[in-house]
């Protein structure tokens, strides 16, 4: 009979889907959560996987990279792809949920599963793993001081970090539906999913002009001793106003693009496009799609309120900045996740580097898979790397990677490992053909690999 219990830091995305994995093969789990008793800059609710960023999980179809790590999550018994599949709202070809309903859920599960106990304490020291009682640290980008100290004292180096940005979010009563039209871009998903705010030429120089010019955060924003004009921002979720800095067209090209969206007042596509999409079941409210900012306040509502139909947006939240933490995954960590010179230890999440909710929740099921089979006293298990999960474990943990730097999965972090047919049955294939090929055979692969290592939960 197995008697180990693993301690898990932490009751995010990762935290979660750990805690879950662990307990579903019998094993007891011992959960730490300081929220709500501390709360973090970004967070503000003490429910478990509380999405702090967007409400999206991205693009949901196979030729998408993160479409194909959601299936594979799916297929691995993964408690955050249930709850985010009964979570879901209208957003086209994306996953979106309403965050609320969704962390409620993961939540309520973890919470009511009896091999999980859950202690909402913070944790400012590691706790010492055994192979009996290992340790899996999956506090995310928001670690708290004590325990990042505690981390870069391990680790013998300061934690690397940048800072990340989220968007606005607004009543729908107060959003003017005669001025804006509802279309997904290029009609994927529901035709109707998105509320667009169209803008002309004249409309978008203004408002590049207004945002350069407005007052930003810059310093002091989430620890005192780190200055965001000396952190990088994450590429993946850049605020405009650094993305303004590379040229007054890069909106156009971005969270502006105006492509397969046709405006029916003029039945033309606009100049640019300032996407709104929905953040709750009840669609009462409505996130800026891509406009994450730094921006103060009073800055971001004057200019916001600028644009058509949204003179009088009223702001359930404005948008912020915070400091992500993030440890030199490749130095320390193996492809199981396991910190290579502290048996038993483990780490899961955005704190190893990987970028996004579903890549963090990948990790969290990979890391609480092998913490299992360690109590079992069973050897870690390392995802095939022809798969999304495997390629993205891969890039965390190999060790010749030099300059490490926060990633979101992409088929090019696997195409060292699957190849991407040019043709099937003398039929040149199209890149969205040749994604999904590779995409079937990383299902075929993810479903092999659960069923020869027995690692696939009772569904």
């Amino acid at each position: 009979m197995t008697t180990g219990v693993v301690t898990i830091i932490g009751a995010g995305l990762a935290g979660s889907e750990a805690a879950w994995q662990i307990a579903e093969r019998g094993i007891a789990v011992r959960l730490y959560e300081m929220r709500p008793g501390v709360s973090t800059k970004a967070h503000t609710t003490g429910n478990f996987a509380e999405l702090v960023c967007s409400n999206s999980f991205r693009g949901a179809a196979l030729s998408n990279a993160v479409g194909l790590l959601k299936e594979e999550l799916r297929l691995s018994g993964s408690v955050i792809m249930q709850a985010a599949d009964e979570a879901r709202v209208p957003a086209g070809g994306a996953l979106a949920v309403d965050r609320d309903v969704f962390s409620a859920l993961v939540t309520d599960r973890i919470r009511s599963h009896p091999r999980i106990e859950v202690i909402e304490e913070e944790v400012t020291q590691i706790p010492e793993p055994s192979l009996e009682n290992p340790v899996i640290i999956a506090t995310g980008p928001l670690t708290s001081r004590p325990l990042t100290e505690a981390i870069e004292t391990l680790t013998g180096e300061q934690s690397l970090a940048f800072f990340d940005a989220i968007s606005p979010i607004l009543f729908a009563e107060s959003i003017d539906m005669d001025k804006v039209f509802r279309q997904s871009r290029y009609g994927k998903g529901g035709t109707d999913d998105y509320l667009n705010v169209a803008l002309d030429k004249e409309q978008y120089y203004w408002f590049i002009d207004a945002v350069q010019q407005a007052e930003k955060y810059t310093g002091n924003i989430a620890v005192e001793t780190d200055s965001l004009d000396k952190l990088r921002p994450f590429e993946g979720c850049m605020p405009i106003e650094d993305m303004i800095e590379r040229g007054p067209e890069t909106l156009r090209y971005g969270p502006f693009k105006p492509r397969g969206l046709v405006d029916p007042n003029t039945d033309q596509e606009p100049y640019a496009v300032l996407q709104l999409r929905q953040d709750d079941k009840e669609a009462t409210l409505w996130s800026m799609v891509g406009m994450q900012t730094r921006m103060k306040r009073a800055d971001q509502e004057r200019i916001f309120t600028a644009l058509p139909g949204l003179e009088q947006a009223d702001f359930v939240r404005y948008g912020s900045v915070h400091r992500n933490t993030f440890i030199n995954s490749p130095e320390c960590l193996d492809a199981s996740l396991a910190f290579t010179s502290k048996p038993g230890l483990f780490f899961a999440g955005q704190i190893t580097g990987v970028e996004g909710y579903v890549e963090s929740t990948a990790g969290g099921l990979v890391a609480g898979i092998n913490a299992a089979r360690m109590v079992q006293g069973a050897p870690g298990v390392h995802f095939p790397a022809d798969t999304a999960i495997g390629s993205l474990i891969h890039y965390v943990s190999h060790p010749e990677r030099k300059e490490f730097q926060p990633m979101n999965v992409s088929f090019g972090l696997m195409s060292s490992y699957a190849a991407f047919p040019k043709k099937l049955n003398g039929r040149r294939l199209s890149k969205a053909d040749r994604r999904i090929q590779v995409s079937q055979k990383a299902l075929d692969s993810i479903e092999s690999f659960m069923s020869s290592e027995c690692l696939r939960l009772n569904q």
